[in-house]
């Protein structure tokens, strides 16, 4: 059986967190001003947001059920806004593919789901940030045909 993307669940827990701690190593090398090394989530908060409608969480494995990868998700509405348009927005908070399984079409595999999954819901679009000290994921993105749509500056004092 091939590799399949499916919505994450509590057993995936202890293999999004490994997954986790990859994606804040890349950060951390890139902006150690920025990010310590910690991940982003408890495992309690983790399982809050697998439990949530409005975060959906996916995971491609293997045959065998193996993670290979996750993508975060979150719907986002604007309310209470007299300058924005009323669209719902896929944001993708996060994907990451395990270092052992980086080239193998895991990624493209989660983004396509997401891309999916947010058509079904009748997003207008799908979003998400990439950090610039993290050359391969634009590369990744762009190949994807993601384009910026804006971007955030610094100056660091």
């Amino acid at each position: 059986m091939p590799n399949t993307v499916r919505l994450a669940e509590e057993k995936d827990i202890p293999a999004v967190m490994e997954l986790l701690k990859q994606v804040n190593r890349v950060h951390h090398e890139g902006r150690p001003d920025l990010f310590k090394l910690a991940t982003k989530y408890t495992e309690e908060e983790l399982r809050s947001i697998i439990n949530n409608d409005d975060t959906p969480v996916f995971v491609c494995t293997d045959s065998d059920d193996k993670v290979l990868g996750h993508g975060f998700c979150v719907l986002q509405r604007p309310q209470n806004t007299r300058l924005l348009t009323d669209i719902t927005t896929l944001y993708i908070d996060d994907i990451c593919v395990d270092e052992t399984s980086r080239g193998q079409q895991v990624g493209r595999m989660i983004y396509e789901h997401i891309v999916a999954y947010a058509r079904e819901c009748g997003c207008y679009n799908v979003t998400l940030n990439v950090w610039t000290c993290n050359p391969g994921a634009m590369k990744f993105y762009e190949k994807l045909g993601l384009v910026p749509y804006k971007i955030g500056m610094e100056k660091i004092l």
